[in-house]
């Protein structure tokens, strides 16, 4: 069954009651897991970091990254009781962390076993080691990633896993983690790759739903998509496609003020979402052509036989005047035209009538 990831990013707003709310939201409905971010701002950017044209045309106001992200963040204290609030609900909790701070608060303290490398961090090699070192299972995003940029991450996640806690990280020795078997029996057993086109919100020429193809052949690992496209229909045309994974932003409401609102769906779009992505897997079903159990019984009434067309007497040569093609498919096959031309009546037929010889 495809995972979906309710992103709720930071569609809080620092406001800890929102968080809840988008929780609630998040398992009405249906998502598997809610994730938030866990970030300091003054670990992520530096104080003359610009916005990205998005979160200028989103928020409205031009400021800082250090400003707007500052009041983004959600305190320790509000990730324990959101952590428990989820283990009440039965939804997962999931949270990236931005920061080496905020991934040893995740594991150390929230005591998470699963982790998000977010797209902007596939470069940050010392964040990628350290995610890999904790022994979770991680999703790893590759928004903005050519697939060399991919493979040297993946590279570092093989180390991460298999090397010695004493080991010295360089790149040969990351390629040579990538290229051992346990380093792959590693990266298969916990890593889930995702397609992603980083920006907000994605232009549909720009999705490339093919790379994600492209990406589960590439590196023999479990592939799924995070979306940043406007509406429902790209996560569900992924899943149709052997998504493993969806992972999507949401909010309360679009028009809230924050960098991610626009580009979020609102609850009752992500239930639709989630309601349309179990539709599409049950649909996949079995890669074997035959009948179904519910098309068995309508084989004899929507198929043909081959029928008297007028009277027929005993003896009497079958021709194309005679014999007509009509429902139900209950009596000769019409592959059986041919050959039947060839005999006579066995016996008398009325104009109607099925043909049994």
């Amino acid at each position: 069954m495809t995972v979906v990831i309710a992103e709720a990013g930071v569609n809080h707003n620092g406001d800890e009651a929102l968080a809840f709310k988008l929780i609630d939201a998040a398992h009405s409905a249906g998502a598997d897991i809610v994730k938030f971010q866990t970030f300091k701002a003054k670990n992520l950017v530096t104080a003359e970091a610009v916005q990205a044209d998005y979160q200028i045309t989103n928020t409205g106001k031009q400021e800082s990254q250090l400003a707007m992200l500052s009041r983004l963040e959600l305190s320790y204290d509000a990730h324990h009781q959101l952590v428990d609030y989820c283990v009440k609900l039965g939804i997962e909790f999931l949270s990236t962390a931005f920061d080496s701070e905020s991934l040893d608060f995740l594991v150390n303290d929230l005591k998470l076993t699963r982790l998000k490398i977010p797209s902007g961090e596939i470069t940050n090699a010392p964040l990628v080691l350290q995610h890999a070192r904790t022994g979770c299972d991680l999703i790893v995003s590759t928004g903005m990633a050519t697939l060399a940029e991919i493979e040297t991450a993946l590279g570092v996640i093989a180390f991460g896993y298999t090397a010695a806690a004493d080991a010295k990280p360089s790149m040969s020795e990351f390629q040579k983690a990538y290229s051992s078997k346990e380093g792959q029996k590693a990266l298969k057993e916990k890593v889930i790759i995702l397609h992603c086109t980083t920006e907000y919100p994605a232009p549909m020429a720009e999705i490339n739903l093919k790379a994600m193809d492209t990406l589960g052949r590439s590196f023999d690992l479990p592939a799924g998509y995070s979306d940043h496209s406007k509406g429902i229909v790209i996560p569900i045309a992924a899943v149709a496609r052997g998504a493993v994974l969806i992972e999507k932003h949401f909010t309360l409401d679009k028009l809230m003020e924050g960098p991610d609102h626009k580009a979020s769906l609102e609850p009752d779009e992500l239930a639709a979402m989630v309601e349309a992505i179990r539709q599409v897997e049950v649909s996949i079903g079995s890669p074997v052509k035959s009948p179904t159990v519910s098309e068995i019984k309508n084989k004899i009434v929507t198929r043909k036989s081959l029928v008297a067309a007028k009277s027929i007497n005993t003896g009497e040569a079958f021709s194309s005047e005679n014999l007509i093609i009509k429902r139900p498919g209950k009596g000769m096959s019409p592959y059986l035209y041919w050959d039947t031309l060839k005999r006579k009546a066995s016996r008398d037929y009325q104009a109607g009538e099925l043909i049994v010889e």
